[in-house]
């Protein structure tokens, strides 16, 4: 199974979630296309059909992978010294 990058994963949901607000706020044309579009989108990225399967499996998608950020320390065993 392909699965999308986390970043453009964390992305889409948050760009999904303000055109939301956004359409639920003016209600217009354009807010409620914009939504569309996001929403389709997410869809074909997460494999799914539905805005509530593709939140859904963006959510589970996201908490398999770690957290974006610098790579963890290796941790050293306490009986390990290192020497120059």
């Amino acid at each position: 199974m392909l699965m999308a990058n986390p970043a453009t994963l964390r992305n889409l949901v948050k760009r999904y979630e303000t055109l939301r607000s956004t359409h639920a706020r003016l209600g217009t044309s354009e807010s409620s296309r914009r939504l569309e579009d996001i929403s389709y989108t997410l869809c074909v990225t997460t494999g799914t059909r539905t805005v509530p399967d593709a939140l859904a499996a963006a959510a589970a998608q996201l908490r398999a992978v770690r957290p974006a950020g610098p790579p963890a320390p290796s941790p050293v065993p306490a009986e390990v010294q290192l020497t120059a």
